[in-house]
């Protein structure tokens, strides 16, 4: 096994106390240690993986060195460091963990384990042009917000984590919004309340945003999303890339650029089977669009922290049926007995997931678990 994957074995990737302090404090006694290259932070509630990724290969089409680090992961932590087009090996990363050991000296045992994945990314992209960074849960005071910024990305915000982050968009807004302090590129929002406070931070910043303007798409993004049959969120995501790398001085040109480069994003992996690591009410009514008018096997599960009750509700118009995956974590409850019961209080059918029926089609949704649990299924079977 890898150096590195038995190092954060030990590290809990929850704690019960969240020291917000903690990342800036490390991060200024050895940031001699770090040379950063020009970074984009990329904060928001959904999209942020896709946006960034088209980011990078936008990029990459220009000549650029990029890396990006994205979290989650779905079945391999190597899937968080992504950098010239592919995922980092493990012997590279376990020379960048040796050497981060050595530079974090009395400090590596007081980093949780998505802070030193963060800093283990600051090493690994030190000699790229960019280094896109998706912030975690949060904005102000994630780990990422350590570096520098060049440019920030404000993706769509919407109602997720309300325990860490706030109960009304206002108060989720706000937090994700005060680690932008430099210009900023801001998506199509689904709030007006979103809307309000990132303009409130342009006025507090005295810089002019950039408003990416929702469904005015260009001839070459329109060629891009037919070529690739992406769904509209996805085109969004990809028209807001492109609007950060005019920001950057980057001319992109689309027909250079493949398709996109990151799992799990309402992906096709077999003719009857789409998956996506979406799990809140936005992603669950972009779901419910994408779908609209078929029916559709819901292959779900969710943690109970999650509105698993009004995701099913807003996705019970193109649901057939629902089976219920397993899902292991050890830090966390899955809500499986109680999202039956809501199930059966909305009159849906209900199992447990078992297999696949080439005849039927499957949209697998709820989270990376659900993602990781069937397509470990899926690659096995």
């Amino acid at each position: 096994m890898s150096a590195l994957l038995k190092y954060l074995e030990k590290k809990p990737p929850y704690y019960d106390h969240i020291d917000y302090e903690r990342m800036p404090r490390i991060f200024r006694a050895v940031s001699h240690n770090f040379h950063l290259p020009k970074t984009v932070h990329v904060v928001g509630t959904n999209g942020k993986g896709s946006t960034g990724r088209f980011l990078a290969q936008i990029l990459e089409s220009a000549g650029l060195k990029v890396g990006h680090y994205t979290s989650p992961h779905i079945l391999e932590f190597n899937e968080r460091f992504y950098k010239d087009g592919a995922h980092m090996g493990y012997d590279e990363l376990d020379a960048l963990h040796e050497r981060l050991l050595a530079i974090l000296g009395i400090y590596e045992s007081e980093l949780s384990y998505f802070e030193y994945a963060t800093l283990l990314a600051f090493l690994a992209y030190e000699e790229c042009d960019y280094m896109i960074l998706e912030s975690g849960v949060g904005g102000e005071f994630d780990a990422t917000n350590a570096a520098p910024k060049e440019l920030s990305i404000v993706t769509p915000i919407s109602f997720d984590h309300q325990d860490l982050l706030g109960k009304t968009i206002k108060e989720i807004a706000f937090t994700k919004l005060q680690s932008v302090n430099n210009k900023a590129v801001a998506a199509p929002q689904e709030f007006d309340e979103a809307v309000e406070i990132i303009k409130q931070r342009e006025a507090i910043l005295r810089l002019e945003f950039i408003y990416v303007k929702k469904d005015e798409y260009n001839s070459g993004v329109e060629k891009y999303a037919a070529l690739h049959a992406l769904p509209p969120f996805l085109k969004e995501n990809l028209f807001t890339a492109l609007h950060a790398a005019a920001a950057l001085g980057v001319e992109a040109d689309l027909s250079k650029i493949k398709k996109l480069n990151l799992n799990g994003r309402f992906q096709k992996i077999a003719a009857n089977i789409t998956i996506d690591v979406g799990h809140n009410i936005s992603a669950a009514k972009a779901a419910a669009e994408i779908f609209k008018g078929k029916k559709v096997v819901l292959i779900y599960n969710s943690y109970k922290d999650k509105d698993y009750k009004a995701v099913l509700n807003i996705l019970s118009p193109i649901i057939k049926r629902v089976e219920i995956i397993d899902i292991q974590n050890p830090y966390r409850q899955s809500a499986e007995k109680e999202i039956k019961a809501a199930l059966l209080d909305m009159g849906a059918e209900v199992k447990d997931f078992s297999r696949i029926d080439k005849n039927e089609e499957y949209f697998i949704f709820g989270s990376f678990g659900v993602a990781e649990a069937f397509l470990r299924y899926f690659y096995e079977k």
